[in-house]
């Protein structure tokens, strides 16, 4: 894979990080896959790749998330990246969910982390993991499988995920959103909304956009094509504009954030069409958010 090399990343952190993992045991691993034929089991023909994500490099690695070369170093670095811990800051998400819902929706899972924590949290729902890179879901199923969870996995976009109305009672993006460019982010909350029932949650885990706008030096951490972007918006407004209620936003250890909303329960003779017009108005309410570097 090739790497950019004028990152802090690349000039500072990677030697450091680089010392912490085993290198030779990640490279065995990586040889041990067939992951043409390992992803293939996941891969859906009728999913083409948008631009915006096919044409990018992600986190410096040229190709980003296409090639089993980045679902394999993917998690032993993101323990690192994530301050104070990464475990912690993912349970930021699973601890602000209310109820018990009983279809889940993880979107842009990657390799899984906050998917398999959203099944162990709540066994008896049916969670299902949607990405784009088929190689990062062969990378979580065998996290599944190891963990004997029972997880379903779908190759697909954020956006447009082909699954009914009104399918899920819960769903989740964890690190994705400051990898989209704001109109995609737009219109992956507008298919949560779609997605959800009535009195349905979403949570969505990310960078705080308000420390990142502060504190500039972060965005230029790894390759982010779309972070700078990300934190000139603001995710509050967004939710929203897509017609979500009760949105609100709290800070995980500074430097992420988990936003929560619930699609409101139509009062009569207001229609949840008329809520979302209404709701629109706010899509371009102020600029905030800028997440820090994240996996």
């Amino acid at each position: 894979m090739a790497v950019r090399k004028d990152t802090l990343w690349d000039r500072f952190l990677s030697p450091i990080i680089r010392s912490f993992i085993d290198e030779e045991k990640l490279r065995q691993f990586y040889e041990s896959k067939d992951w043409q034929a390992e992803s293939d089991r996941f891969r859906r023909p009728d999913v083409t790749y948008p631009q915006y994500y096919s044409s990018q490099n992600f986190h410096g690695i040229e190709g980003g998330y296409l090639n089993g070369g980045a679902a394999t170093s993917y998690d032993p670095i993101t323990q690192y990246v994530l301050p104070p811990s990464e475990k912690w800051v993912r349970q930021g998400l699973i601890d602000s969910i209310q109820g018990k819902p009983r279809r889940i929706l993880d979107l842009g899972c990657g390799t899984g982390s906050t998917t398999l924590m959203l099944k162990q949290a709540f066994p008896q729902a049916e969670v299902i993991g949607l990405d784009l890179s088929p190689y990062m879901l062969v990378m979580a199923d065998h996290k599944a499988k190891a963990a004997r969870l029972d997880v379903q996995w779908r190759h697909g976009k954020a956006e447009e995920t082909g699954f009914p109305d009104a399918s899920f009672d819960l769903v989740t993006a964890s690190l994705l959103f400051h990898e989209t460019p704001p109109s995609v982010t737009k219109a992956i909350l507008r298919e949560c909304f779609r997605l959800l029932t009535t009195g349905g949650e979403v949570l969505i885990l990310d960078g705080n956009q308000k420390t990142i706008r502060q504190v500039d030096w972060l965005t230029e951490v790894f390759e982010e094509p779309y972070i700078k972007a990300y934190a000139a918006g603001n995710l509050d407004a967004w939710m929203g504009a897509a017609g979500f209620e009760a949105v609100q936003t709290k800070d995980v250890f500074w430097v992420q954030q988990v936003t929560q909303a619930m699609k409101p329960i139509p009062v009569e003779g207001y229609s949840a069409a008329q809520q979302v017009s209404t709701s629109k108005t706010l899509d371009d309410f102020g600029s905030e958010g800028f997440p820090a570097p994240a996996f």
